[in-house]
C-alpha cells in the first residue's frame, strides 16, 4: 500500500474492487478529498449532476439496467436531503444504491457548524443501512460493508456518512466484500398452499413483481398458468419489466383504485410472488385499502427477499406444469397515418417505432396510462417505471439507465408536472453526450391531481384550487429549457410532426427533447 494512500482513496478502491465503478455526484467541502481520490484511482467514473435528486435518481436507473449498485457522493444533511425523494423511489424499486454523504470531521460537529445536522436522523427513512464512519482506517471496510448491504436482496441503499478526517487521515488500503448472503427459499408450507390453491377449482392470479415479473419468472408463470387456468397480472409499479414481441405478456394492476377493484374482483385466490399485497394507491372516501375481494385468500409464495424463480420452478413442478413453450410473435404494432395528437396515437407510434433493445423510463404519470398495453407487441425492450410514487424520477432515471446501457437507446416518457422537478438533469446527459430521447407530454397541467380532487370527494373546486394544478400562466416552454442546458429540442403539434420528430431523434445519437402538445 502507498504510505500517502488516505481514507478517501481507501474508500474509492473498496468501492472499486467491490465492483461499485460510477459515481452520481454533487459534492461539496466535506467531500473534496474523496473528488481527489477519484484522479488517483483508475476504474470510477465521475458524473456530475446539478442537483442532488439528479444523482440520486440517476443511481437508480443505472442500479436497475446494470444489476449491481452505483455510488452517489452528497454532501451534508442538506444535499441528502435534496436528494431523499429519489432515493424513496430506490428503496420502492428494491434497488441496490450505495449512498455516501459527507460529514463534518468528528472533532468538528460539536460546534454546531451552520451545515450541522442528524444525517443519520435524515438518513434511516430511506435507508436499509446506515453507518456512520468513525476513523480513516475503518472506512474501507465501512464501504465494503456498504456494497453488502447494498447487494443483499432484494436490493438496499446503504447510506455510508463519511465525516472528512475519515477521508484525509491515513488509511488502511481497500477491504474486501463481505460475502452476500444468498435468497432464502421459499417455505414448503407456501408452495403447499399455493398448489392448493391452484388445484382447488377456483380462480386464481399469480401476481407478480421484483424478478418474478422479468422474463425468466413471466415464462415459469406462464407454464403454470397454462397447467392450472390461472391467470397473470404484475403490480401496478414494477422496477423493471423486459417485455415486447416475443415474450410472455403481462397487464399491470391498475392505478386508479376503481379499476383495480374490478381488475381483481373476480379471483378466489391471489398468490404473491415477489409481489406486495394490492393496496391502493391513496385511501379514498367509502373504498377500500385493499383492493383483493372480500373473502379471496391472499398467499405469499415468495417475498421480494426471497428466491423467486426457485419458488416458481418448485410450484411448476408440483402442479406438472408443462415445459415452457416460444411465444409467437404478434405483428408490430402500425404506425398511424392519420388522426388526433392524443393519448392513443402516442402509444401506436411508440408501439410501432420503439427499437430493439429500447430502455423506457415511463414516468407518464396521467399521459401514459394505456402506453403500456399499447406497447405490449412493440420491438424486445425494457421498460422502468416511478416505482415508489415520488415523482421527478424519469429524466435522472433515463440519465443513469444510459450510462448502464450506453448501446441501447433509452427514450423516456415524462409528463410536465414531474419533470420539471430534475429538469438539470437534462444537462448531465448533454455533458456525458448520452443517447436519451426525453418525450414531455405537455397538457400544462398537474392532471392527475385534477381527476383526485373529484376521487378523494372534493367536489365543485374553485379557481384558487385549479390554479395550484395548472402550470399555464406562463406558459413552459420546454424546447427553450432543453436549448439552455445544452440539448437539441423542438415543439410538435400534430401526429405527423411527431412521427418525423420522433424518427428523427431515434436515427440520431445523442440528448434529444421533444415537446408534444397535448
Amino acid at each position: 500500500m502507498p504510505a500517502a494512500m488516505n481514507g478517501a482513496e481507501s474508500l474509492v478502491r473498496t468501492l472499486v474492487e467491490g465492483g461499485v465503478e460510477v459515481c452520481f455526484t454533487n459534492p461539496g467541502t466535506s467531500e473534496m478529498h474523496f473528488v481527489a481520490a477519484l484522479d488517483r484511482v483508475e476504474g470510477m467514473r465521475c458524473v456530475l449532476f446539478l442537483f442532488e435528486g439528479g444523482a440520486t435518481g440517476a443511481a437508480d436507473g443505472y442500479a436497475r439496467m446494470a444489476d449491481k449498485p452505483a455510488s452517489t457522493l452528497l454532501h451534508l444533511g442538506p444535499g441528502l436531503a435534496n436528494g431523499l425523494a429519489n432515493l424513496h423511489n430506490a428503496k420502492k424499486a428494491r434497488t441496490p444504491v450505495v449512498n455516501i454523504v459527507g460529514e463534518h470531521a468528528t472533532y468538528h460537529r460539536e460546534y454546531n457548524a451552520p451545515l450541522t445536522s442528524d444525517i443519520e436522523g435524515l438518513a434511516w427513512p430511506m435507508s436499509s443501512w446506515v453507518r456512520t464512519g468513525m476513523s480513516a482506517a475503518e472506512i474501507g471496510p465501512d464501504g465494503a460493508a456498504a456494497i453488502a448491504a447494498a447487494c443483499t436482496a432484494p436490493g438496499q441503499v446503504a447510506t455510508l456518512i463519511l465525516p472528512a478526517n475519515t477521508a484525509w487521515d491515513p488509511g488502511t488500503g481497500p477491504a474486501p466484500v463481505p460475502a452476500i448472503p444468498e435468497r432464502a427459499k421459499a417455505g414448503d408450507a407456501a408452495i403447499a398452499a399455493a398448489v392448493s390453491a391452484l388445484q382447488s377449482g377456483e380462480p386464481v392470479l399469480l401476481h407478480l413483481g421484483d424478478r418474478a415479473v422479468r422474463n425468466e419468472g413471466r415464462v415459469i408463470a406462464d407454464r403454470i398458468a397454462r397447467e392450472t387456468g390461472a391467470h397473470l397480472m404484475a403490480m401496478t409499479s414494477n422496477a423493471r419489466i423486459d417485455r415486447g414481441a416475443g415474450t410472455v405478456p403481462i397487464e399491470r394492476l391498475p392505478y386508479p383504485i376503481d379499476q383495480g377493484i374490478d381488475a381483481l374482483k373476480g379471483f378466489r385466490h391471489i398468490i404473491l410472488i415477489g409481489a406486495t399485497p394490492p393496496v391502493g394507491f391513496f385511501a379514498y372516501p367509502g373504498k377500500p385499502s385493499l383492493l383483493a375481494p372480500e373473502g379471496s385468500s391472499t398467499i405469499m409464495l415468495a417475498t421480494p427477499e426471497e428466491d423467486q424463480i426457485d419458488a416458481l420452478e418448485r410450484l411448476a413442478e408440483a402442479v406438472g406444469a408443462p415445459p415452457a413453450e416460444p411465444v409467437a410473435a404478434a405483428p408490430r404494432p402500425k404506425l398511424p397515418t392519420s388522426g388526433p395528437l392524443d393519448q392513443d396515437t402516442i402509444g401506436q407510434v411508440l408501439g410501432a417505432l420503439i427499437p430493439k433493445g429500447a430502455v423506457i423510463c415511463d414516468e407518464s404519470i396521467t399521459t401514459g396510462r394505456n402506453f403500456f398495453a399499447l406497447t405490449r407487441d412493440a420491438a424486445p425492450h425494457t421498460w422502468l417505471q416511478l416505482s415508489g410514487g415520488s415523482i421527478g424520477l424519469g429524466i435522472p432515471m433515463a440519465t443513469g439507465a444510459a450510462i448502464a446501457c450506453p448501446d441501447r437507446k433509452v427514450i423516456n416518457l415524462q409528463a410536465d408536472g414531474s419533470g420539471l422537478y430534475t429538469v438539470q438533469a437534462l444537462w448531465t446527459q448533454a455533458r456525458e453526450r448520452l443517447d436519451v430521447v426525453t418525450l414531455v407530454w405537455s397538457n400544462r397541467s398537474y392532471a392527475i391531481l385534477r381527476a383526485e380532487l373529484t376521487n378523494v370527494g372534493a367536489l365543485n373546486p374553485g379557481p384558487k384550487a385549479i390554479g395550484m394544478l395548472s402550470l399555464d400562466d406562463p406558459a413552459l416552454d420546454w424546447v427553450s429549457l432543453a436549448r439552455g442546458f445544452g440539448v437539441e429540442g423542438r415543439r410538435v403539434e400534430t401526429l405527423s410532426d411527431f412521427i418525423e420528430a420522433f424518427q428523427h431523434a431515434l436515427a440520431n445519437p445523442g440528448p434529444h427533447l421533444i415537446e408534444v402538445a397535448l
